[in-house]
């Protein structure tokens, strides 16, 4: 087994958009990502304003890196794979289950007006710790909570589009409740991270659309104690 060569950047900040640039070139259009939107918006958002300040070197090599509490942002190509399954048009109202970091809720921010975007996360720290990015870089309109994002956001929905950060062993019927016809929900199903996949979810009224897009690594969608 070879030796991981992670590429060493310069913490200037000035060098971070030369390098974010270049994360979207190698990482993301080369693999495919073609929307301009979202490549735009992975341009545009400091990725590494969201990771630790150990791992800020790290921010744009083609890896997830741990944020805390047992829980990671995913790497570049995951993200801009997720927003662009999404479909997400200037306007739409979005639900992020899984805020984390923050960075996904950032990109979502610049695909739709960013007070469209919400954003759940069941960990109150990590929940804090994203609001607090999320102000720092004038993304104060996007609206976040702490909860059960199994459960989505009901006084907030329907909504035009649902991302899910985090694997779930089924697909959560609340979450497909809350899709506005013509919604999708972009989520990655399956329990061990070896048999994942990334899933899109059309609603089509009474029916359902499903496509299968890729296999995926996701750490477990965690859900609230019964009470």
């Amino acid at each position: 087994m070879g030796v991981l060569m992670v590429p060493s950047y310069p913490a200037a900040e000035e060098d971070f958009q030369s390098i974010r640039s270049r994360m979207v070139q190698e990482q993301l259009e080369r693999r495919g990502i073609k929307n301009s939107a979202v490549l735009q918006a992975m341009r545009k958002v400091p990725r590494h304003k969201f990771v630790p300040a150990p791992y800020q070197d790290l921010a744009y090599s083609d890896r997830p890196l741990p944020i805390g509490e047992e829980q990671t942002i995913s790497q570049p190509y995951i993200v801009a794979l997720m927003s662009e399954a999404a479909s997400i048009q200037p306007g739409e109202k979005v639900l992020e289950v899984g805020t984390g970091s923050g960075y996904q809720a950032a990109v979502l921010a610049e695909l739709t007006n960013p007070s469209k975007v919400h954003s759940i996360e069941i960990l109150p720290g990590l929940g804090k710790q994203a609001r607090t990015v999320l102000d720092q870089l004038n993304y104060k309109e996007v609206q976040t909570r702490v909860g059960d994002g199994y459960l989505g956001w009901p006084e907030a929905a329907p909504f035009d589009a649902i991302l899910v950060t985090a694997a779930a062993k089924e697909v959560p019927q609340p979450l497909l409740d809350q899709l506005a016809k013509g919604g999708r929900l972009v989520i990655p199903v399956g329990s061990a991270p070896a048999m994942q996949t990334l899933r899109v979810i059309t609603c089509k009224g009474e029916d359902y659309d499903t496509q299968d897009i890729s296999p995926v690594a996701f750490v477990p969608l965690v859900r609230s104690p019964k009470k």
